[in-house]
C-alpha cells in the first residue's frame, strides 16, 4: 500500500493523489515476546524503509498505550468546513515542494518531513505490557486485545499530528478472515465498521481500507515484481497450532478453501455482503445488543459480585467474553479503566437526572397557585 501511494504521488501518475501522506510504524515486539536486541534490529530496518520513501514517519511503541488519555475512546466531532482552505493550501505546498525537488529526488528522504520518535519505552511500561499479555489466558483474547490497543494507539497518533484519515493495508483475504472471525466471536453488529471500506465510528478520524479489493496472492506478486522491501516480524500467533485460536482456525479454513475453490474469498467478502451489513447496522444494531444483553442475563448476578463489573458492563458481547480470560483489571492501561469508570458513573446518574427532569416538567405543567 505504501508503494502504491508513492506511485500515485509521482508526476507520471495518470490520476495523481492529492493528499499529504504520513507513515506510522507501531512496534509490537513486547507483546510478541521479542528480545530488546531483536526489537532494535527490526526498528533499524523499518527506519531504513521509512527514510527511503521520503514521507513523514512516526515510530511508536505499543507500550505507549499506558500513557494514552481517556479521551482517545470518545467520538470527537469532525473538523469544520472552514479548514478545507488550509488543507488545500497544505496540499498545494506539498506538490510545489515535490516539483522543486525534481523527479529524480522524489525517492530520497526529505529534510523538511518531520520524523518523530517518542523515545524508547521505559522498562516499567515494557514490564506492564508483558504482564498484561501474560495474564490473558487464551490466544484468541490476546489477538483481540492486541488489535484493540493498536487501533487506539494509531488513532491517538493520527489526532496528535492532525491526520483526518488512516489508511490500513488489509487485503481482501484478511478482511474475509476477519469477517468470519467476527461472526464467530459475536461481533456481527460491527461487521460494517470492522470490514467495510470506511470506518467512521471515531468521528474526526476515518479509517479506510484501499487494499480491500486485492487478495494476498496479488499483493505477494506485486511485492515480488516491483522489489518492494519487506520486514518480517513475529506475531502473537507465530508458530501457534491451527486450533490455538479462533483467528488461526478461521485463517486456516479460509486459505485451505481458497486453494481448492479460488472464488472463496471474493464470495465471503463481496461488496454485496458488506453493503447489506452497512444497511442493517442501524436497524439490527440495537436489536442485537438487546439480544446479547438478554443472553447475558443469566450471569448478571455473578457479574454484580465481580469487581470487574463496571468495566464488563461497558463492553460488547465479544469483548465481554474475552474479558473473562483476564483474571484482574490491574494490568489494563489506565485510560481504559478511567473511561469505564466515567461511563459507569454516568449510567448510574442518568436515571436520577431523567427523574429530576420529569418532576420538573410535571411542576411546570401544573396550573399556577396564587
Amino acid at each position: 500500500m505504501l508503494w502504491q501511494v508513492l506511485e500515485g504521488l509521482s508526476r507520471d501518475s495518470a490520476k495523481r493523489l492529492r493528499f499529504v501522506p504520513g507513515v506510522v510504524y507501531a512496534d509490537e515486539g513486547a507483546a510478541c515476546g521479542q528480545s530488546p536486541e531483536d526489537r532494535a534490529k527490526t526498528l533499524a530496518e523499518a527506519k531504513l524503509v521509512l527514510q527511503t520513501v521520503g514521507f513523514p514517519w512516526h515510530v511508536v511503541a505499543l507500550e505507549e498505550v499506558f500513557s494514552l488519555p481517556p479521551s482517545v475512546l470518545r467520538c470527537s466531532a469532525r473538523e469544520p468546513v472552514g479548514t478545507e482552505g488550509a488543507y488545500k493550501a497544505a496540499v498545494d505546498s506539498f506538490l510545489q515542494q515535490q516539483h522543486a525537488l525534481g523527479e529524480g529526488q522524489q525517492s530520497q528522504p526529505c529534510p523538511q518531513h518531520p520524523q518523530t520518535r517518542a523515545g524508547p519505552p521505559t522498562a516499567g511500561q515494557t514490564e506492564a505490557l508483558s504482564r498484561l499479555f501474560n495474564s490473558v489466558k487464551t490466544l484468541t483474547a490476546k489477538e483481540e486485545l492486541l488489535q484493540t490497543l493498536r487501533t487506539h494507539l494509531i488513532l491517538h497518533v493520527a489526532r496528535t499530528h492532525g491526520y483526518s484519515k488512516v489508511m490500513m493495508g488489509d487485503s481482501c483475504t484478511r478482511l474475509a478472515i476477519k469477517l468470519m472471525t467476527s461472526l464467530a466471536l459475536g461481533r456481527g453488529a460491527f461487521l460494517a465498521w470492522d470490514t467495510g471500506f470506511s470506518d467512521e465510528r471515531h468521528g474526526d478520524v476515518v479509517v479506510v481500507r484501499p487494499m480491500r479489493e486485492h487478495t494476498l496472492k496479488e499483493v505477494a506478486f506485486y511485492n515480488r515484481l516491483f522489489a518492494v522491501p519487506s520486514i518480517f516480524t513475529p506475531a502473537v500467533d507465530t508458530k501457534a497450532p491451527e486450533k490455538a485460536s479462533i483467528h488461526r482456525l478461521m485463517e486456516a479454513f479460509i486459505l485451505r478453501l481458497q486453494a481448492q475453490f479460488p472464488s472463496t474469498v471474493s464470495t465471503v467478502y463481496s461488496p454485496t455482503c458488506t453493503s447489506r451489513a452497512a444497511r442493517a447496522r442501524g436497524a439490527l444494531g440495537p436489536l442485537l445488543r438487546t439480544g446479547l444483553a438478554l443472553s447475558a442475563f443469566c450471569s448478571r448476578r455473578e457479574e454484580d459480585q465481580d469487581p470487574r463489573a463496571h468495566v464488563i458492563e461497558q463492553l460488547c458481547y465479544g469483548c465481554r467474553v474475552n474479558m473473562k480470560d483476564l483474571p484482574s483489571l490491574d494490568p489494563l492501561p489506565p485510560y481504559i479503566l478511567a473511561e469505564a469508570q466515567l461511563r459507569s458513573q454516568r449510567a448510574e446518574a442518568e436515571p436520577q437526572i431523567q427523574e429530576y427532569l420529569l418532576e420538573d416538567h410535571e411542576d411546570e405543567a401544573r396550573p399556577g397557585e396564587s
